[in-house]
């Protein structure tokens, strides 16, 4: 027979499932700092043997989200796609290796930079030129790889070589290595690291033609994000935090650096 539920048996029942759902874990949105970065760029950002993200960023990534007491969920994002999904909120942060320009901070705003490098070249081994203006000239290929400075900067100022843009730094360092792209602009941690693996067919062009600095994007206006990431690029810095990310992924890329009198980075 069915009886109807009493005012007083619906009350109790309500009151209970709202203790239940008090006694759940919350979600918040804040819990989580969602850091978009590309995996393709050792040793700052890569995957382990076991395929899990691992590099100088991600190690930075996890600093950063210790420092502001949140869970750090790294998201493997193509490169030229780190800005669109900051922009429409997919990530909070980008830490890829990413140049601080004065056209990418027209769509996001940028922390203080945390590391300097430049642009230089990785040229056949056999092809002569000592500058960009060398390899500037009629009947030379330059390969670039698309969304990154030696792409813009190719695009700008280069007037008399063919410019071939890849997707790919892979695809880029194998046109120089068989010989089909003269030299390839990117910086120089991967120029070094390109050229140790490819002595045989590739020479370093170290000096650079175009000087950096890598920071962290943020949203365009959430300026309380910012000044945190700020906030917590000093401490690290004061504790000696890049010193241990140099001496823990970059070791060998240090000495060398230091070896040739090129100011190293960090």
């Amino acid at each position: 027979m069915f009886v109807a539920e009493s005012g007083l048996m619906k009350s109790l029942r309500m009151l209970m499932a709202s203790l239940l759902l008090a006694l759940l874990p919350s979600v918040n949105a804040e819990d989580s700092l969602v850091v978009g970065m590309e995996l393709a760029y050792p040793p700052f950002e890569m995957t382990d043997e076991k395929g899990n993200p691992s590099g100088v960023s991600v190690d930075m990534a996890h600093a950063l989200g210790r420092f502001l007491g949140r869970k750090v969920e790294i998201q493997n994002t193509s490169f030229d796609g780190l800005i669109p999904a900051l922009k429409t909120g997919k990530i909070d942060l980008i830490i890829s290796s990413m140049t601080a320009t004065e056209e990418r901070a027209k769509s996001i705003d940028f922390s203080e930079p945390y590391l300097k490098t430049g642009l230089c070249l990785l040229a056949g081994k056999d092809v002569a030129g000592k500058s960009i203006a060398d390899f500037d000239a009629a009947g030379r290929t330059i390969a670039v790889k698309k969304g990154t400075t030696g792409h813009v900067y190719a695009a700008q100022k280069l007037k008399s070589a063919k410019l071939l843009v890849l997707d790919k730094e892979a695809a880029c360092v194998l046109e120089v290595v068989q010989g089909k792209a003269d030299a390839f602009i990117y910086d120089q941690m991967s120029t070094y690291q390109n050229w140790k693996r490819n002595q045989e067919t590739t020479r370093p062009l170290l000096k650079p033609f175009q000087e950096e600095s890598w920071a962290i994007g943020v949203r365009k206006g959430n300026d309380e994000l910012r000044a945190k990431v700020n906030e917590f690029l000093k401490d690290f810095r004061a504790k000696g935090g890049f010193e241990q990310l140099g001496d823990k992924h970059l070791k060998e890329q240090k000495a060398a650096f230091m070896q040739l009198g090129i100011p190293f980075f960090f």
